[in-house]
């Protein structure tokens, strides 16, 4: 998530992201506006930025076992 965001941050559009994250081969296997792959790496860049913006402190938060 984190990679995608700083991606996204510095201007990379979400084909250039897809295409670091999968390869050039599954992107171009799919048309680009209906794929997968574009609804996974836009889901990663939100929740990259929920990250940043705090939600990085639930990850160090502890659990209580039921």
């Amino acid at each position: 998530m984190m990679r995608a965001s700083d991606g996204r941050a510095n201007g990379a559009s979400y084909r250039e992201i897809a295409t670091a994250f999968y390869g050039t081969g599954r992107v171009l296997a799919a048309p680009w506006k209906t794929s997968s792959l574009r609804d996974t790496v836009i889901g990663l860049v939100k929740g990259g930025r929920a990250m940043i913006a705090g939600g990085y402190l639930q990850l160090l938060r502890h659990r209580k076992r039921s």
